[in-house]
């Protein structure tokens, strides 16, 4: 076995030790849940050669390799790399991005999550913060990837216009609104109440007549902590209507954990002590550029 190994650095670099001597379980990244059939066969071959012949699917759509011998990392490293696989990260810092397919197969989907978890992780994945962060994104409110778990989630929605001239008064969109935003008065128009609408869209994919259009947006939570506590991340801000704003809050956000966390402190943690209408001040001031 290999003398002096340095275990904080490989942990840095998804190695995470294993309580077998000398053993290390390995996670790979996976952004927004995705990998191609021939990441898929790499892995496999990996897990067979170097493992022991299975995988660990992990909470956060990430792939574990159990049973990789410290001797072996610098070859693991080397053919996953060959089949396009890359090793995520532990520790303190930007965790793989999460995200549901939003959008590019889902019906309800209002919003492109692959292109965005993308973007993310190009931005953010791995910089060195006083703890662990992890982002979310979820195509739409039907939440399957529970973006209000995360540090900073996103939620796809849509911002809809409605144009009267089109309706037919077929009142589908009031039987699809599950928040009872929209009415049929006696007026025979269509009614919002705006305080109700939660940019969900049912009412533009059900209309057959196009009189509802949307564009879509992004819903932004702040604080999500699921682990020892529990608590909901909670939605500061208006819906962001463009990517350019939500990169814009994005960076404040990671700013300001980075500047105001104590060493081992989550973000949510860090947001109570000092107070959330602080943190508040500094993402709408990136809300408003």
């Amino acid at each position: 076995m290999a003398k002096g190994v340095n275990y904080a650095l490989l942990k840095k670099g998804g190695f995470m030790r294993q309580k077998q001597k000398g053993y290390f379980s390995l996670r790979l990244q996976v952004v927004g849940g995705n990998l191609t059939a021939e990441n898929i066969r790499t892995v496999s071959e990996v897990a067979e050669q170097y493992g022991h012949g299975y995988v660990h699917m992990t909470s956060r759509q990430g792939i574990e390799i159990p049973f990789i011998y410290v001797d072996d990392i610098e070859e693991v490293k080397d053919k996953l790399a060959r089949g396009g696989v890359h090793p995520g990260v532990c520790g303190p810092r930007v965790r793989t991005v999460t995200a549901c397919q939003g959008d590019a197969v889902c019906p309800s989907g209002c919003i492109d999550t692959t292109t965005l978890a993308r973007e993310l992780s190009e931005r953010y994945f791995g910089r060195e913060l006083p703890h662990k962060f992890k982002f979310g994104v979820t195509g739409c409110v039907n939440n399957c990837l529970k973006a209000e778990e995360n540090d900073f989630g996103v939620k796809g929605g849509l911002i809809v216009s409605f144009d009267r001239e089109k309706c037919i008064n077929c009142k589908v969109c009031t039987k699809v609104c599950r928040e009872g935003a929209l009415a049929f008065s006696e007026e025979e128009k269509i009614t919002k109440q705006e305080s109700l609408c939660n940019n969900c869209g049912r009412c533009v994919k059900s209309c057959p007549a196009d009189a509802w259009t949307g564009e879509p947006g992004y819903v932004v939570s702040f604080g999500g902590l699921f682990g020892n506590r529990i608590f909901r991340g909670e939605n500061l801000l208006p819906i962001i209507r463009d990517k350019e704003t939500l990169f814009r809050v994005a960076d404040a956000t990671i700013d300001y954990f980075a500047t105001h966390a104590k060493p081992s402190e989550r973000f949510r943690t860090t947001l109570e002590r000092l107070g959330i209408d602080e943190f508040k001040k500094v993402i709408e001031a990136a809300y408003n550029g």
